[in-house]
């Protein structure tokens, strides 16, 4: 017998009057409906809570809804947290609509576990229990529920109730906790003022864990608070873990503003966000009498919250009841949403379900039409895991995917891959998918060789020039990085501020050496007193001379002496030489001394001897330059 999940929540459902707070009663103790409002008018109105513990082993937190149709609003609002529902059919009257429509919330909301309570059951006799199992089987049989254990139960005379919690236990065992690791994040369900505590909000721990002292956002206003004491189960613990029933008192100025109420979620992470817009695998329910139309105003509900909301549809093929269909929520207030998020569609006017569906994209841009790209990344995306990591990243096309983000435009709560070397590329903290950066590798393949094609005596492409290689909408670093990955797969050599092709060698031809062996003579003819680059270019002529003259500088052959004249190494060098040789130890140097050394113009003078500077051949002081001993 497999241990059941440490923390797990039970969502009663039913349709009104069928008995679920009474068995909850039975089962815990607890009497949830604690309005006075709810005593008198004998229905359960708000939510209610309470622990039940079946076996040393299972400990459940109970979430009680209403069932009459008004609170529909509010049963999804308890239900949208839950591991297992508790289906309670009253066995002297059988299914109900309301039975119908919670069936429906608790399978679109992803709840794979369910136990059936024939509550009630003193008042049916066998042959009008079997008529009624009948009839549950019926409902249930399209369902995952319809292998769920059926009890009949009675709260009044305790019958089958030993029998309900060890359905309850065998249940828990087959059931999948929540994780405890993660982003955390709790959606409101209820806020009340506790005299000596001051503020407390309740909800299920979706994710995460939050901790007494820590500091959280209220979304989607975006304000903060911090958490006096946590109590799970109404005890106090110093955390709370993902799957638990929790109640946070909190403190801060928002707080005392009011600013916290059912609907809001609490984050610990900047990684979450609110969104306006949501792409969506919607799921239309069949025989409704409704269908999904293209502009359609409907109610999302999410988490604890609702918005209203515009369908807008991808293609003009309209959804078929029963068939989902890719679409995108037009928002009018925004949620807090993760990739895999459940959520219900209700009807506008007059309320009914309509629909459910599950989050794929929960930030993103406004589309119209998919391509066939985006449509399998989609697809991807739902599948969850590696393939969810693979189609955020591919969504996110050039500008790449922050891995801060992973968590909540992924679904890879089943676990992402510690190696994503097959399934994306990560690069300065961004995730890129795998044909992002195939693409881009190639572009700057094609960048170099098309500059060395076009420039054939450069020594490369000029490293902006492969950065220009990508989109302009790329992220910044992405080029860079793939440079260095092509670099560190010898398919590309980086040599200072430039980039070449391992076989690209910079050579002259026969056209272009006759270009050089001109330009070495106007310099050699020159000595110090070479031309500027105009003056050169002009000389020599030939449209390739500007192209020669770099790849002669390339090679050190000739320099360009600040900016201003040119001269060939040679020359330089024996200038450089015979100032060390003949006036070394010398200081307070002016211009004529160096005249005497160096037979050049003024004009020339001046930014020769930047150039000496700057080689520290010779040393600038308040009283003239000195030329140091070493240099003999």
């Amino acid at each position: 017998m497999s241990r059941p999940p440490a923390n797990l929540v039970l969502g009663t459902a039913g349709h009104v009057d069928h008995g679920k707070t009474a068995l909850v009663k039975a089962l815990t103790g607890v009497d949830t409906d604690r309005l006075a409002q709810e005593k008198k008018r004998g229905i359960t109105i708000e939510l209610g809570f309470a622990r039940y513990r079946p076996s040393p082993e299972c400990t459940f937190g109970v979430v009680d809804v209403p069932g009459h149709e008004a609170f529909v609003k509010t049963m999804v609002a308890g239900a949208a947290g839950i591991d297992a529902a508790l289906l309670v059919v009253a066995a002297d009257e059988g299914v109900m609509p309301q039975t119908r429509e919670h069936v429906a919330i608790v399978r679109l909301l992803g709840v794979d576990r369910m136990v059936v309570a024939l509550a009630k059951a003193d008042l049916a006799d066998a042959e009008w229990r079997e008529l009624v199992v009948e009839d549950v089987r019926e409902l249930l049989a399209a369902t995952p529920y319809a292998d769920a254990e059926m009890v009949p139960v009675s709260a009044v005379t305790g019958e089958g109730l030993d029998a309900l919690a060890a359905a309850l236990v065998r249940c828990a065992e087959a059931a999948q906790g929540r994780r405890a690791d993660g982003l955390a994040r709790m959606p409101v369900d209820r806020v009340f003022a506790m005299e000596g505590t001051g503020t407390v909000a309740t909800g299920t721990l979706w994710s995460g864990r939050l901790e007494r002292g820590a500091v959280v956002r209220i979304l989607p206003a975006g304000e903060e608070a911090r958490i006096r004491s946590v109590e799970v189960h109404g005890e106090p613990v110093d955390a709370a873990e993902g799957g638990q029933r929790t109640a946070l008192a909190l403190t801060g100025a928002a707080v005392r503003r009011g600013r916290v109420r059912r609907g809001d979620v609490l984050v610990d992470s900047p990684a979450w966000d609110r969104s306006l817009m949501l792409t969506v695998d919607l799921h239309p329910l069949p025989d409704t009498g409704w269908s999904l139309e293209h502009g359609q105003r409907v109610r999302v509900h999410l988490g604890t919250a609702e918005a209203l909301a515009r369908i807008a549809l991808f293609s003009d093929d309209l959804p078929a009841p029963g068939r989902p269909a890719l679409a995108q929520l037009r928002l009018e207030a925004p949620v807090v949403a993760r990739s895999g998020d459940r959520f219900v569609v209700r009807s506008y006017s007059p309320l009914t379900t309509i629909a459910g569906g599950v989050v794929l994209e929960p930030r993103p841009p406004k589309r119209k039409r998919l391509s066939a790209r985006e449509r399998d990344a989609l697809g991807r995306l739902a599948r969850g895991g590696a393939e969810a990591v693979r189609g955020a990243a591919a969504l996110a096309g050039w500008q790449g995917l922050p891995d801060t983000v992973l968590a909540v435009v992924a679904d890879c709560r089943g676990g992402a891959p510690a190696d994503f070397a097959e399934i994306a590329w990560r690069h300065d903290g961004t995730i890129f998918a795998p044909e992002v950066a195939a693409e881009g590798e190639a572009r700057i393949l094609e960048a170099v060789a098309g500059h060395h094609r076009r420039r054939p005596l450069d020594a490369g492409a000029p490293l902006d020039a492969v950065r220009r290689s990508l989109p302009p909408r790329a992220h910044p670093k992405l080029a860079d990085g793939l440079a260095a990955r092509l670099a560190s797969s010898a398919k590309l050599v980086l040599e200072g501020k430039t980039a070449r092709l391992p076989e690209f060698q910079a050579a002259l031809g026969p056209a272009e050496a006759q270009v050089a062996e001109r330009i070495a003579e106007v310099l050699a003819a020159a000595g110090l007193e070479g031309p500027s680059t105009e003056e050169l270019l002009a000389r020599v002529g030939g449209g390739e001379a500007e192209a020669v003259l770099g790849f002669m500088a390339g090679q050190g052959r000739v320099r360009l002496v600040e900016d201003a004249f040119w001269v060939s190494a040679d020359a330089l060098d024996e200038a450089s030489s015979r100032v060390a040789a003949q006036l070394a130890g010398r200081s307070g140097l002016g211009p004529r001394d160096f005249r005497e050394v160096l037979p050049v113009s003024r004009k020339r003078l001046i930014p020769l001897l930047a150039h000496l500077d700057a080689q520290g051949v010779t040393l600038r002081e308040p009283e003239g330059r000195r030329v140091p001993s070493c240099n003999l």
